[in-house]
């Protein structure tokens, strides 16, 4: 079973500086809901401009956001519907990597599951990864991606319809039109949700937000600092020191 809150029953707490945080998957056990929160490192200073680009990687299931360049890459296994990715996202440690992308230092890959449907009923984690990928062609993804997780709807109320979509994608410069639109509508990248959900049964991630730095999976004992914006910079630093 996937899915919950964190601090809920699907939640785990353990120690790092005091906090463990797991997320929405079937790996989660009870614990506290408290993380701890800190003030982001500053990333490096680009020497020069930084060009970051969006696009999807030869795999087809991976959405590539930042430098090219970037010699660290972090991947990040989210569920549009899960409510642990959107405390990771709009209260967590997600702003500081934002920082870091934007540095040129580290690449985000996305890989958007879908599996909260199953377990919730409804399509919203498929339409809003349907979204998503209209949003790529747009060149609006890493745009569009906060909207999604800054007006998510309670996990257990399938709130991501079309509709709704549509409305959160006017708050993006640039975004709505015909061809995003119709795509919305009619669930354009259907193979695309479908081949994500697979690429993370098959990633080694056993619930969402799970992190990798240059492939490997964040352990357990270091994963409380995807919630610690402070804390954050210093584990994919480690890690890609490794």
């Amino acid at each position: 079973m996937r899915g919950g809150r964190r601090g809920g029953a699907v939640v785990a707490a353990a120690v790092l500086a005091g906090v463990l945080a797991t997320g929405c998957g079937p790996s989660a056990t009870p614990g506290g809901d408290d993380a701890g929160r800190g003030t982001p490192t500053a990333p490096p200073t680009p020497k020069g401009p930084v060009r970051i680009v969006e696009s999807l990687a030869p795999d087809g299931t991976t959405v590539r956001v930042g430098s090219p360049a970037a010699k660290t890459v972090v991947t990040v296994y989210e569920d549009l519907r899960c409510p642990v990715c959107e405390e990771f996202e709009t209260q967590g440690g997600a702003g500081a990597l934002r920082g870091m992308v934007r540095s040129g230092e580290v690449r985000v890959e996305y890989t958007l599951a879908s599996f909260l449907d199953a377990r919730l009923g409804g399509h919203g984690s498929e339409r809003a990864a349907n979204a998503l990928r209209a949003a790529l062609d747009a060149g609006r993804f890493a745009e569009y991606h906060d909207v999604l997780y800054a007006h998510q709807p309670e996990e257990s109320v399938d709130g991501y319809t079309d509709a709704y979509l549509l409305k959160l994608a006017g708050q993006v410069k640039g975004l709505r039109g015909k061809e995003f639109d119709a795509a919305v509508k009619g669930m354009k990248y259907r193979g695309f949700v479908t081949a994500s959900e697979r690429a993370f049964d098959t990633s080694g991630a056993t619930g969402t937000p799970t992190m990798k730095v240059n492939g490997r999976i964040v352990d357990d004992w270091l994963a409380g600092g995807l919630f610690d914006a402070g804390m954050l910079p210093t584990v994919i630093r480690t890690m890609a020191e490794d």
